[in-house]
């Protein structure tokens, strides 16, 4: 069977079979095969189009398209052309590039059709080749030399738009992430997306900082439609990657150093930013889940209010449109109906109130963590933020609630339970933070996601620094607000930003690019399986045995 028009890009990790959208399937009609091919030039989807761009400094005059070295003197256009190989063959690619040196011309191996058909005066190329099909949606002329599904020599260009319309619709689209019929329109909106992320990740040529864990959702994540991206441990040698290929290094921000920021500054080498998405997985890093969900800013990041980040940007400028605002809703209304946090999804309940008393939770963080550094504005101890919280809220119940990479043992900022009882109410360990929000009145963080958590349960909500979702008219902010977030947003507006247009997600199941929804679905119908089940019992013995060692030692 040859392969549909509209198919998935080949991700790495991810086998063929699941990501197959087309099969043989009885012809189906579209109403209107016009807005249909403008739906695809819009979209710039269909054949390989996850392959580099052309990068031509002018559109080409003609395009051809060769099976193979013996044809290529018949095929010399008038004009020099722009010659693309329609076959992997080696001994092909050196007749075109010395057909291309002697026309005047240029040549290319695998590339983007797209941007090789972009204002192109023809096509010329045989039946058999999915380019015909290409050519006549992107409205370009094709001149036919044998027969084959696209069409055949002397055929008009009415006839060959009827060959590419039967292409697509003698095909029978699946949703990847279910399996079940989707429709045409979907895929190519699906195709779309993916399109846009990999060209969101041409540049990146090299990684540094990535934990080895981790490694191959960040591939996945990071993949341009090649597989060269190089991990490399050393950011010097990261940086001497990058400035030779002539490209960008993706760092996780807590493992880059002044002097890397410097280095890379001084020698021109864009660095891009890459951190743990907001919702993340069914576990904690610290435990060595890999994430789901990523963020990846080439400004700034997210929880460093002292410079722009993309996020700042999309919140500060999108307008967002009714139908992602819809979206938004119906996000936000599932993962808290579902009962979904940044780790966990569970709608088990909390521990119970115990009278009419406003209730308040103050959530303890990573003292050394890089968003209370970069977003604390000075103050980095739990034991100060419950201080501030108990000052301003005297007559309140307070629950504070230690962060569980503190309590495994895994991360500085543990308090002693007897000097936080002087202050709060009720120590609450165990269980998920959504029934917790669930059940309190408001919450005083400093820059912690459970604030935004809060916010989405319709909970008021007190920031003691500057965390990303501070500023934006929906909180009590007690820290510096940079004026670059002088615009008031409704809450639908905020979550769309922050859940559907800034990071990305990984499908646990299928390993595909996918959706905020898809996530979302598998970790509330509790199919999202970490993919190095063996260490996490490991780790929990590792924070265990450390918490000990700690408490003997004071």
């Amino acid at each position: 069977m040859s392969a549909p028009l509209l198919r998935a890009p080949p991700f790495p990790g991810v086998k063929p079979a699941i990501v197959a959208f087309a099969d043989n399937a009885a012809k189906a009609v579209h109403e209107d095969p016009a807005a249909l091919f403008a739906r695809l030039r819009t979209a710039r989807v269909g054949g390989a189009f996850w392959e580099a761009p052309s990068e031509l400094s002018a559109p080409a005059e003609v395009v051809v398209r060769p099976r193979d070295a013996a044809e290529l003197a018949a095929l010399a256009p008038a004009s020099p052309a722009l010659w693309v190989a329609a076959s992997p063959a080696r001994a092909l690619h050196r007749a075109l590039a010395r057909a291309a040196a002697q026309e005047g011309g240029q040549w290319r191996a695998a590339i983007d059709p797209w941007s090789a058909l972009d204002g192109a005066g023809q096509l010329i190329a045989h039946g058999d080749d999915e380019w015909v099909a290409l050519a006549r949606i992107a409205g370009v002329p094709v001149r036919v030399l044998s027969p084959g599904r696209f069409g055949a020599p002397g055929e008009d260009g009415a006839a060959l738009d009827r060959h590419a319309l039967r292409a697509l619709t003698s095909a029978q689209y699946r949703d990847p992430f279910t399996g079940a019929p989707a429709t045409m329109e979907a895929t190519i909106d699906l195709l779309a997306e993916w399109r846009r992320i990999i060209a969101a990740n041409r540049g990146i040529v090299a990684a540094s900082g990535m934990a080895w864990w981790k490694r191959a959702e960040i591939r996945r994540f990071l993949w341009s439609g090649s597989d060269d991206l190089r991990m490399v441990s050393s950011p010097r040698r990261a940086l001497a990657t990058a400035r030779r290929r002539g490209g960008g290094v993706a760092i996780w921000p807590s493992r880059v150093s002044p002097a890397l920021l410097a280095k890379a500054k001084a020698q021109g080498v864009p660095l891009i930013r890459v951190e743990d998405g907001f919702v993340r997985s069914v576990g904690l890093g610290s435990n060595l889940v890999p994430p789901s969900s990523i963020v990846v800013d080439r400004d700034g990041i997210h929880f460093d209010p002292s410079r722009p980040s993309d996020l700042e940007s999309i919140l500060a400028r999108t307008v967002f449109s009714p139908e992602l605002l819809e979206r938004a809703r119906s996000l936000r209304e599932t993962i808290v109906a579902a009962g979904i946090s940044k780790y966990a999804a569970t709608t088990a309940q909390s521990a119970p109130r115990r009278g009419a008393r406003r209730l308040v939770l103050v959530p303890g963080q990573v003292e050394d963590d890089m968003s209370v550094i970069a977003g604390g504005g000075g103050l980095r101890s739990n034991l100060e933020l419950l201080r501030r919280a108990r000052a301003l809220e005297p007559d309140a119940e307070i629950w504070f609630r230690p962060h569980p990479d503190v309590d495994a043992g895994h991360r500085k900022g543990a308090l002693p339970d007897g000097e936080v009882l002087q202050l709060a109410d009720r120590i609450v360990r165990g269980g998920g933070m959504a029934p917790l929000l669930d059940t309190v009145d408001g919450v005083h963080v400093l820059t912690s996601l459970t604030g935004f958590e809060a916010l989405m349960r319709g909970r008021d909500v007190t920031c003691h620094g500057t965390p990303f979702y501070a500023g934006w008219g929906l909180t009590r902010d007690l820290g510096a607000v940079p004026d670059r977030r002088g615009r008031a947003l409704v809450l639908d507006e905020l979550v769309a930003g922050v859940l559907i247009l800034y990071p990305r997600y990984l499908d646990p199941v299928t390993g595909l690019p996918c959706p905020p929804e898809v996530l979302v679905g598998r970790m509330a119908e509790n199919r999202a399986p970490n993919r190095l089940q063996w260490i996490a019992p490991l780790r929990r013995w590792q924070g265990q045995l450390m918490a000990r060692i700690k408490r003997c030692v004071n």
